[in-house]
């Protein structure tokens, strides 16, 4: 019997139905061993020989592995295909004493995909390995000799990463972007027109024949956005067109095809999947690889648009026998990514096309059926025919000015039908050249620009892909960490923004050590793994050539860098304790006041900076004051915390219960509600 070794156990049950009683199939749990998490364990004179452990979680693992190893006739790696999988297998090798193990890969897990992968076998590919080793070792350096240097000059309990870090840069200079953003004041005019007989009469029929027309020229030359400044400007318009006939002056109509979208790749399952269910990357990637496990879809980490023939055919067979001809396509669709992909490895899709999420829906859990359900659709879409629109555009003149009215009505659903898009349908009605029409009302609109917005999980991530930062597998991890850190948190809106902690350190960052949060710079790092991958660099160097200027610079800040001014700033406040002066201090959740004395008085209170002006129901004494957790939440409660106890999570509004007399707060469903539990008392926040 032949030994198969996978890293989760639900990949082994899902082989062991296809393989039987001739392969037994254990699972290493994951990674069976790693560098330590309380030890530098890199000799960077040695060229940086990692000094890898095994965790206690994996010792009892290695025991029942090695004794199974002994008793097959050959051993057989089958961890996932990507970098982290290949250096899955080459720490099995070396724990087991492997001597000539045998190494298949798959990208799905069906038995066709698994016979042909036993009848492939390969080595371990030792650029793979070498190339998540340099990540690994790489990552270690920044994590382990920056954050001692965070303690020292900001506050204890801080770490940097080399992608985080980047990562929390994008964020605060977009938050950056939005304070310093100053809107522009412009306006829009809007006609309402309607179609009339030549008898003055409305016609008959289904049609509706009035619609909408915008202001877009004015003596044949087109306005800009912000072209009508002022009401001053927009009413010396609307004064202008007062009893002015409006007649159509030219109809466009032509067919518009819109093509169905790519497969899915991670990065952009991750950002669907938030657009639509608001899934976070880490959860979207959990439950990809509950799916790749059970046999459903196929690997879930990738950056490729490739698509199998096997799996073009099936799609092909599906879409005739489901749908019709005329909804497949005609041809194979084959997309090819941008940048820098692994082409050999296959875009995100279902193992099987004919197995329908209705089909599958009873054996999946409800967030996985949703994504299954994602994946599927857009798999089978991407082969199928383009969606048809009649689009219609009409031109208004009045006296000197032109406006604008246009339509479109979907003609052909095509891959739609099964790939469903937001598609905004406007049917204008029949309308000539010439034809003269009726002014129902002219509206003019006061407009402001809009800041860029702050990132939400799948912008985010779209921005860490179009910089070149981090990879697909790592995309999740990134920014789990980072909020996890207390460098970003989300808002009410679940979009991110700096924590004041966040913005300390970026700063501290951006100015002490530039190139670790270079955009570019960590860029060129991806691409240096990328070509240890491919093995045109060699590790080490890669290391040696980020280490040694960055261990000399850090050396040069220990010098340089005062933590005072940084994390302090003098106040006229006195401690009530000793009566030393108070100074405004920064910890690792925010601001603070503390004694100047520290350690001797270890006095400390918050930084009231949230009031809200309401008086604490509980006590009598205290206002209530927005506060957060140490993840970022943020809660409502008393500012004579410890004495009082007082908190909520809604925000109060300040106004009491008619009905018990407790505090009234506002839910994030813009509900009014009481905030006594016993009570019933709820109505909408317009009311």
């Amino acid at each position: 019997m032949d030994l198969i070794i996978v890293e989760s156990p639900t990949k082994s049950r899902t082989l062991q139905g296809f393989l039987g009683k001739n392969y037994k199939i254990l699972s290493s749990y994951g990674h069976i061993r790693d560098l330590p998490e309380d030890d530098f364990a890199v000799d960077v004179k040695n060229d940086f020989k990692p000094k890898y452990v095994v965790p206690p979680r994996a010792k009892k693992v290695i025991l029942i592995l090695k004794k199974e190893v002994q008793k097959g006739k050959k051993t057989i790696l089958a961890t996932d295909e990507d970098r982290e999988g290949e250096s899955i297998a080459w720490h099995l090798t070396q724990i087991l004493d492997l001597k000539n193990p045998q190494r298949i890969v798959f990208h799905e897990i069906t038995k066709s995909a698994i016979k042909e992968a036993l009848e492939n076998p390969r080595e371990i590919d030792m650029n793979l390995v070498d190339s998540q080793q340099a990540r690994r070792i790489l990552d270690r350096i920044v994590g382990y000799k920056l954050s001692p240097f965070l303690w020292k000059k900001v506050a204890r309990g801080l770490s940097a990463g080399r992608v985080q870090s980047v990562t929390v840069r994008l964020v605060v200079e977009r938050e950056r972007e939005i304070e310093g953003f100053k809107p522009q004041e412009y306006w829009t005019i809007v006609a309402t027109l309607l179609k009339i007989l030549p008898t003055g009469d409305v016609p008959k029929g289904d049609k509706n024949n009035e619609f909408e027309a915008v202001l877009i020229k004015k003596d044949g030359k087109i306005i800009p956005k912000l072209g009508i400044k002022t009401k001053k400007e927009a009413d010396e318009i609307i004064q202008d067109l007062k009893g002015v006939e409006y007649k159509v002056e030219k109809i466009e109509q032509k067919e518009i095809k819109k093509n169905p979208l790519p497969p899915f790749t991670t990065s952009t399952l991750q950002q669907e999947a938030w657009k639509r269910f608001r899934f976070p990357a880490k959860l979207t990637m959990g439950l990809a690889q509950q799916l790749y496990e059970k046999g459903h879809i196929t690997y879930h980490r990738t950056d490729s648009l490739n698509l199998s023939n096997l799996s073009l055919f099936a799609a092909k067979k599906f879409i005739i026998e489901n749908y019709g001809q005329k909804y497949w396509a005609g041809f194979f669709r084959k997309y090819k990514a941008k940048g820098r992909v692994q082409e050999a490895h296959e875009a995100i899709r279902s193992s099987y096309p004919n197995k329908t999420p209705e089909i599958l829906e009873t054996k999946l859990d409800k967030n996985q059926f949703k994504l299954y359900d994602l994946i599927w659709r857009r798999f089978i879409a991407c082969q199928m025919s383009q969606a048809a629109l009649n689009s219609s555009t009409v031109d208004i003149g009045a006296k000197n000015y032109t406006f604008r009215a246009t339509g479109q009505i979907l003609k052909f659903d095509g891959f739609l039908k099964v790939y469903p898009m937001k598609l905004e349908e406007t049917e204008l009605p029949d309308l000539e050249k010439d034809e003269i029409l009726k002014l129902l009302k002219l509206i003019s609109s006061q407009r402001f620009t809009q800041p860029p917005p702050r990132y939400n999980e799948a912008t985010l991530i779209k921005a860490l892909e179009e910089n070149g930062i981090g990879r697909p597998s790592t995309y999740a991890p990134i920014l789990s960490t980072i909020q996890e850190r207390n460098y970003i948190i989300k808002d009410q809106q679940r979009k991110f923004e700096p924590t004041e902690i966040g913005i300390v350190v970026n700063d501290l960052l951006v100015k002490h050590f530039p190139k670790i949060v270079d955009i570019k710079f960590t860029a060129k790092m991806e691409e240096d793994l990328d070509e240890i991958a491919q093995g045109k660099e060699k590790w080490v160097e890669v290391c040696k050539d980020f280490y040694e200027p960055f261990e000399e610079n850090l050396q040069k800040k220990y010098q340089e860098v005062s933590k005072k001014d940084i994390t302090e700033k003098p106040t006229e406040k006195k401690c009530p304790k000793c009566g030393a002066p108070l100074l405004v201090r920064l910890g690792k959740y925010g601001r603070f006041y503390a004694c100047s004395k520290f350690p001797k008085c270890r006095h400390t209170e918050p930084l009231e900076k949230n009031t809200l002006g309401i008086k604490c129901p509980k006590c009598k004494k205290g206002e209530i004051v927005e506060k957060r957790t140490k993840r970022g939440k943020i809660f409502y409660a008393c500012n004579q915390f410890p004495k009082c106890d007082f908190a909520l999570w809604d925000k109060p509004t300040g106004e009491k219960c008619p009905e018990c007399g407790s505090l009234l707060v506002e839910t994030k469903r813009k509900q009014i509600k009481c905030s006594n539990k016993d009570c019933q008392f709820k109505k909408n926040a317009a009311e």
